[in-house]
């Protein structure tokens, strides 16, 4: 399932910035974008769209008032400078509000909040993490476990290890957690890709992973294993 979208800005650069970024979403169509929102109106009236990114300050006629003519409004992602229209943006049930400047993940952050509305967010099968200078795709699938590297994460794939800046708290939210779970303050596992568990240890390739004394009772349930089975 694909998400219609459209942007309203009136800033040649800020429109650039997202259409490179809703270019990285496979999900996302572009349907057009527009620099008033009165054109957008009048696009909206014959084509279906599922999701606007709308600018607050444009001249002639604001995003506050796009959205206060609307009266069946798609989901919307406000993209501003400005904070202090928050409140009013969220007044309106405004998805998201992207204060610029914003980063790909924080994008892609705002994205993940339109999915489940959408009924797409079951069939997501991959997730982008930033790795050096570029943004890299990594399916469910392929990941093995993750490892923590200090302020790092290394994601073990079937094919590679990847580095990646960011927590395992953030890292836990972009994952489907009926298959991945933490098992260790160093580590989080496919649970489909475990091969044997001995004692107090999980195999999975030629990796041999501790469980911590904390995750156990947790880990545990997940596989619907008896603590006298494990022992």
């Amino acid at each position: 399932m694909n998400i219609n979208c459209i942007v309203i800005d009136d800033t040649p650069l800020a429109v650039e910035k997202l259409e490179g970024f809703i270019r990285q979403v496979p999900i996302l169509n572009l349907l057009k974008t527009f620099n008033s929102g009165l054109e957008a109106i009048s696009f909206m009236k014959t084509n279906p769209v599922d999701l606007v990114f709308l600018d607050i300050q444009m001249e002639q006629f604001s995003g506050l008032q796009f959205l206060d003519s609307l009266q069946n409004p798609p989901q919307i992602i406000i993209v501003s400078a400005y904070s202090q229209y928050a409140v009013s943006g969220f007044d309106h049930s405004v998805t998201d509000y992207l204060l610029k400047p914003y980063s790909f993940e924080r994008f892609l952050k705002a994205i993940d909040k339109v999915q489940p509305d959408l009924g797409v967010k079951s069939q997501k099968e991959y997730m982008f993490v930033k790795t050096e200078y570029r943004m890299e795709r990594i399916s469910f699938s392929d990941i093995l476990y993750i490892e923590g590297k200090g302020a790092y994460l290394r994601i073990v794939t079937r094919k590679s290890g990847i580095m990646t800046l960011q927590s395992f708290q953030n890292m836990e939210s972009m994952l489907p957690p009926d298959n991945f779970l933490r098992i260790h303050k160093s580590f989080m596992v496919a649970l489909n890709k475990i091969e044997s568990i001995e004692r107090n240890r999980i195999k999975i390739g030629d990796q041999d992973i501790p469980v911590g004394l904390s995750y156990r009772e947790r880990f545990m349930k997940a596989l619907n294993i008896n603590a006298a089975d494990k022992k």
